[in-house]
């Protein structure tokens, strides 16, 4: 049944699903770019923008559940409540998906499983920008597919604010967020802890993230402190190897410190930023017996980039360059390090009294262990009013073998030192409306790949999986939008994505993640505001997922907000639903939640 409503979204109204933002909020967001910042209605790309708002409302516990929300995107989840997940876009590996903290990355040369390994909690991210679509030309490695950028905010003030929660399987959470500061200077501290019993044998785990960020205005422009530190310690039943693996433990650790610089003199625009990305990960095949199998590997990335952009007669030219240094201690994969050097052009023009807005650019990268490669692009839009726009862009891409895809040796996995990076070119088109209270999307996306990196096995009996360039993938798909403030009390959205992989595989194997897309993603979102203080959202989604078959879950959550106090009830998967989202790992049935946070104001 939920499949044939799924097709009539496809082949009738075409309209899809997706709750993403208040549309009065995001016509004044500029999405931050590395070299120049486009106002979300100027855009000719296909982005997305979770604000403040929508955060607060949303039945989701953690950064990757709210993604989970976006049309497009495939969070494949081990454990709930930000354990560990693994981020796709349309059909891409988690591997092809660039994280950002405040413009920071937060990718690990190690893997991509630990990419989400982010130190601050969801209840203190301001917004979360998302551009669909290859940005390597923009943003480097890892934007094969898509960009993430989650972006914290310091208000002035002098504030506390302290938050509480807990839950079905002994779950629990405590926090607190102080501020201090004017309009010259303000700095934040946040501290989170977030443990439970697990939802079954071994799926026990202990979150903790410790986050600092300050803000120094100077003129036209400011200087950007952060650091923090995140450390999850989790039973990892059937995480990896194979399902009969139920004591599998792991302990991550992610570590972080930018400082970031950015200053307009003009029409000329300057940021810069250095920083220091480190990250740990402990893995035991059985629980507390390390001399069984035992992995420990650390990962630092340090670099630092300038970038600068130019507003002139024949529009804006921005220009950048990227170092990174990625170093790698392991005791499976051995010592490990490479040298990246990048430079980023970009250029945007308009004509036609602006309606036509047209964006080249190209970027190169050398990477001290592979060679050279370009990263062209163009996006083009066109504006018939303030309301109504179509875009289009296209982009060749690269990515690089990591560290696990290239060294990673143990019974079940086999890396291979001979793969070569994989590349595609992509493309979209698209048409945008909206006003006020209705923001409507529809768009058709392709991509075509080359020496796509999987991991397979020559057989369903053989024990080992390997990694290999397993050939040409054609990914092709159509996305819709819409999200209507229909009364003041009264907001609904829909999404809908339809994705076809075609896989010409070189020879006959079993693949690990490239045939485990969603081939029919549908989302729906019901706010609704009554009593003058509370907030109610319902988020439905059916997933039909390749080899793993569909399911359907229901999330809810009511909140009361009076002033400075504010407590919510919220269930997650309320029908029971047994599914699983990756690798067979069963996920969480029915989750009560309740919590409530509270504001001391100082003077």
């Amino acid at each position: 049944m939920v499949k044939r409503i799924g097709s009539l979204f496809f082949l009738g109204s075409l309209v899809c699903i997706q709750a993403q933002e208040k549309t009065g909020d995001i016509e004044t967001i500029e999405v931050q770019g590395k070299i120049i910042s486009t106002p979300y209605k100027s855009a000719n790309q296909n982005i997305s923008v979770i604000t403040r708002e929508e955060i607060i409302n949303s039945p989701a516990k953690s950064i990757d559940e709210i993604l989970q929300q976006i049309p497009g995107m495939d969070i494949r989840r081990r454990g709930a409540n930000g354990v560990q997940s693994d981020i796709g876009f349309r059909g891409s590996s988690f591997e092809q998906v660039l994280l950002l903290l405040n413009g920071i990355r937060m990718n690990d040369s190690q893997t991509g499983h630990n990419s989400m390994n982010v130190p601050v909690d969801l209840e203190d991210v301001e917004r979360i920008e998302i551009i669909k679509g290859p940005a390597a030309r923009r943003f480097g490695q890892n934007a094969y597919a898509g960009v993430i950028n989650i972006i914290t905010k310091i208000h002035p003030g002098k504030k506390v604010k302290i938050t509480a929660e807990g839950g079905d399987y002994e779950s629990y959470g405590l926090g607190v967020h102080a501020q201090i500061g004017n309009d010259s200077f303000s700095q934040s501290l946040q501290a989170n802890s977030n443990s439970s019993q697990g939802y079954m044998y071994n799926t026990d785990y202990e979150i903790r993230n410790v986050f600092y960020q300050s803000k120094l205005k100077i003129k036209e422009g400011s200087i950007n402190l952060q650091a923090g530190f995140s450390e999850k310690k989790f039973g990892a039943n059937g995480f990896y190897s194979s399902p009969q693996a139920k004591d599998q433990y792991e302990e991550t650790q992610a570590s972080l410190i930018s400082l970031a610089y950015q200053q307009s003199f003009g029409k000329f625009r300057l940021s810069s930023n250095a920083y220091w990305r480190r990250g740990q990960d402990m893995y035991e095949y059985i629980r507390n017996k390390p001399e069984v199998y035992r992995n420990m590997h650390i990962g630092n990335n340090v670099g630092g980039e300038v970038n600068s952009s130019y507003a002139w007669g024949l529009g804006t030219t921005g220009v950048g360059v990227e170092l990174r240094k990625e170093f790698l201690a392991s005791n499976n994969l051995g010592d490990r390090e490479r040298f990246v050097s990048q430079l980023f052009f970009e250029h945007h023009f308009s004509l036609l009294n602006k309606k036509l807005n047209i964006s080249p650019g190209i970027s190169w990268a050398n990477y001290s262990n592979e060679g050279n490669f370009f990263y062209p692009g163009l996006d083009v839009g066109y504006n018939f009013n303030s309301n109504h726009k179509i875009y289009g862009n296209i982009a060749k891409v690269h990515r690089i073998p990591t560290f696990t895809d290239l060294y990673y040796s143990s019974k079940t996995e086999q890396g291979n030192i001979n793969l070569v990076p994989e590349d595609a070119v992509s493309a979209e088109i698209g048409y945008q409306f909206q006003n006020k209270n209705l923001l409507a999307k529809v768009s058709g996306f392709l991509r075509n790949s080359d020496n796509s990196i999987d991991w397979v096995k020559r057989s369903l009996e053989d024990p080992v999986w390997y990694a290999q360039n397993v050939g040409k993938i054609e990914s092709k798909g159509i996305e819709f939008e819409w999200n209507h403030q229909l009364l003041s009390w009264l907001r609904y959205s829909l999404g809908y994505t339809y994705l076809d992989n075609s896989f010409q595989q070189s020879n006959e194997f079993v693949s690990r993640y490239v045939l485990d897309n969603l081939k029919h993603q549908l989302i729906a979102k019901l706010e609704t505001r009554f009593l003058k203080y509370f907030t109610n959202e319902l988020v439905y989604r059916y997933n039909d997922r390749l080899n793993l078959g569909s399911y359907n879950l229901l999330d809810e959550k009511l909140s009361f907000k009076q002033k400075d106090f504010s407590v919510y009830v919220l269930i997650n998967n309320i029908t029971n639903t047994n599914y699983t989202e990756t690798f067979g790992v069963m996920m969480p049935q029915r989750w009560f939640h309740i919590g409530f946070s509270y504001n001391i104001n100082i003077n």
